[in-house]
């Protein structure tokens, strides 16, 4: 008596983390954080060549408090800082930054007092793009690579215990070395 005589057709299986993972994934909502030339990449992700639609990211939220996915598309300045964590402060739970560009990541060819050395030093940040400027496809590539991490994001955590959940499992798998007899 096989599985498909015991239970009627109809029927769906799955898990409720699943499922929600699902949704979430495919209802990102992003905040347009557009500082400079890697913006123009990411607008043109929305026209019909792109079409950020199909992943469900068409429409761009101008209020932070309507959007769950914060794009940082170019240099941040040391005065945009405190802007940029007054809108990612504002957001709705849970919520994602992706860091596009060297200059959003690492403060690019702008090494100086002016510009911030990493967007990670003012939110925490979740995907990094780099490329200067990152062209649409790589940003298709990192939203599917955020969509893949959301889906297996466990529910109940707050992101920021997953993320020290992870870290810290990473640390204990990663090999020590003992140095057994070398020091006196």
């Amino acid at each position: 008596m096989g599985l498909e005589e015991k239970v009627p057709g109809g029927f769906l299986l799955t898990t409720l983390e699943y499922a929600a993972g699902y949704a979430r994934k495919g209802s990102l909502w992003p905040a347009t954080f557009g500082l400079a030339c890697c913006a123009i990449e990411m607008m043109a992700t929305t026209g019909p060549r792109f079409d950020i639609a199909r992943f469900g990211m068409e429409a761009f939220r101008a209020s932070p408090r309507q959007a769950d996915l914060m794009i940082v598309a170019g240099r941040v300045s040391q005065k945009m800082a405190p802007v940029l964590r007054q809108v990612y402060d504002q957001m709705v739970e849970p919520k994602w930054v992706l860091a596009m560009g060297v200059c959003a990541s690492s403060g690019g060819m702008f090494n100086n007092y002016a510009v911030v050395q990493g967007v990670d030093h003012v939110v925490p940040v979740d995907i990094y793009l780099p490329g200067c400027p990152p062209r649409p496809e790589m940003l298709l590539n990192a939203v599917m690579a955020l969509h893949e991490k959301i889906a297996h994001m466990p529910l109940g955590v707050h992101r920021e215990e997953a993320v020290r959940a992870a870290e810290e499992a990473a640390l204990s798998a990663r090999p020590t070395i003992e140095f057994k007899g070398l020091l006196r």
